[in-house]
């Protein structure tokens, strides 16, 4: 890829950031990537800066930040800021922690269900039908 700003359209700049066209404009419209000026009579142009934007934002969001907490890392994208980053990080592992904690406790009462499915006899009702029917909560899905 060449070091010119101006070297990619919007097709190609997807391709090597390995997105959708769509995905691009989306980014875009919420303030995540900026739209080159368009030259009269001709196309937006990116280039590698725009690439590594790209990059950014889509490895911050496979680390499970959202787009607008995405907006904030990107204005400290210029790594003076590590205390300000540090932060956002502490912040969003602690979302991550209290997700995974949620996710146990939904385990552990899906295993109990499908315990009680299997070891019923008889014509009674499905327990995982039954319990979801009565609105009744298990043990392991209260909360802590």
């Amino acid at each position: 890829m060449q070091n010119n700003r101006e070297s990619l359209t919007i097709g190609a700049f997807a391709k090597v950031a390995g997105v959708n066209v769509e995905t691009i404009r989306f980014y875009q419209r919420k303030g995540l990537l900026p739209e080159p000026d368009k030259p009269y009579g001709s196309i937006r142009r990116y280039g590698d800066a725009d690439v590594a934007r790209l990059r950014f934002v889509k490895s911050a969001q496979r680390i499970g930040f959202s787009l607008d907490e995405i907006v904030g890392l990107l204005r400290l994208e210029d790594g003076t800021h590590c205390e300000e980053a540090s932060s956002l990080a502490e912040h969003k592992l602690k979302d991550v922690r209290e997700k995974l904690a949620d996710l146990k406790r939904m385990e552990a009462a899906l295993s109990e269900l499908v315990r009680a499915c299997h070891s019923r006899e008889g014509n009674i009702s499905c327990p995982l039908v039954a319990s979801l029917q009565g609105g009744a909560l298990l043990p392991a899905l209260a909360m802590p």
